[in-house]
């Protein structure tokens, strides 16, 4: 099953949220849990998270994506910092928790100078004193570009957190083709070459969902600009051959380009071969 779609705005709610993901072909979606830019939360309605639960299901919709704001910093060099990240990520698990097959995705930060260890270890241990075994939501770490001191970009990096988990069948990855290509996997050239690169640093068994985006600039530019597909440097081929991986199908394919809804319709119909 070829699960695809885009973010969207959970500014009407979840159901509508659900019913704008079919409007546009989509049968998954991403949103953010809170303003990307902020730290409110709008209290969820029960009523409206069971309507949009019924609705995946009658339509057969693939797991969802809620993605973290942009503001969190787990390996701030400023604990006041990273204990806002600590208490905003707990508080989005417990909000997503009513929630359907649904993963948790978030940018693993910038460790500001501090150095990639110390990154490591503060995202490590923020992490631990969070995910419980018995929580349904998988929390993601993104795939970075790699600008200034942000920690992710490596596939070896991603790892190394992953390695340090108490409960790791809780987390996952979730890889962004911008991102990947920025940090310096050439996906555009050889796209199966960087997902053998990735299961055999990572595992492919981790990866949990995919960011699909072109790119403005091209491979290890460190940059992060996305593009819409086929506008970039990854070009559209490199989407199509990604569409029909083995190692991707099932995995939510989700679309982060610079676009309104009828350029995310238009997108969803190339991946899905309608147009």
């Amino acid at each position: 099953m070829l699960y695809v779609g885009c973010h969207l705005s959970s500014a009407k709610g979840f159901a509508a949220m659900g019913r704008t993901a079919l409007s546009v072909g989509a049968n998954t979606f991403q949103f953010f849990t809170r303003n990307p830019r902020g730290s409110r939360a709008k209290p969820a309605d029960p009523e409206d998270v069971a309507a949009l639960n019924a609705m995946r299901a009658e339509h057969g919709f693939g797991p969802i994506v809620a993605h973290a704001p942009y503001t969190l910093n787990p390996c701030s060099m400023d604990e006041r910092v990273r204990e806002f990240a600590r208490e905003t990520l707990a508080d989005d698990l417990r909000r997503l928790e009513p929630m359907a097959d649904c993963y948790y995705n978030f940018h693993p930060g910038s460790h500001g100078g501090q150095g990639m260890e110390a990154g490591i270890t503060w995202i490590s241990e923020a992490l631990n004193a969070i995910v419980r075994p018995e929580q349904r939501t998988v929390v993601l770490l993104e795939t970075m570009a790699g600008k200034g001191s942000e920690v992710g970009s490596r596939f070896e990096e991603l790892r190394e957190i992953l390695d340090r988990m108490a409960v790791p069948e809780k987390l996952g990855v979730c890889l962004d083709t911008c991102h990947v290509s920025d940090a310096g996997y050439d996906l555009a050239a050889d796209p199966d070459g960087v997902l053998t690169e990735f299961d055999r640093v990572v595992g492919l068994g981790r990866l949990r969902a995919v960011h699909l985006n072109d790119s403005r600039n091209p491979a290890g530019s460190h940059k992060d600009r996305h593009a819409r597909l086929g506008e970039g440097t990854l070009g559209l081929e490199t989407f199509y051959r990604l569409r029909a991986h083995p190692a991707l199908a099932g995995l939510p394919l989700i679309l982060e380009t610079p676009n309104e809804l009828d350029g995310y319709a238009r997108e969803i119909g190339l991946l899905r071969g309608n147009l």
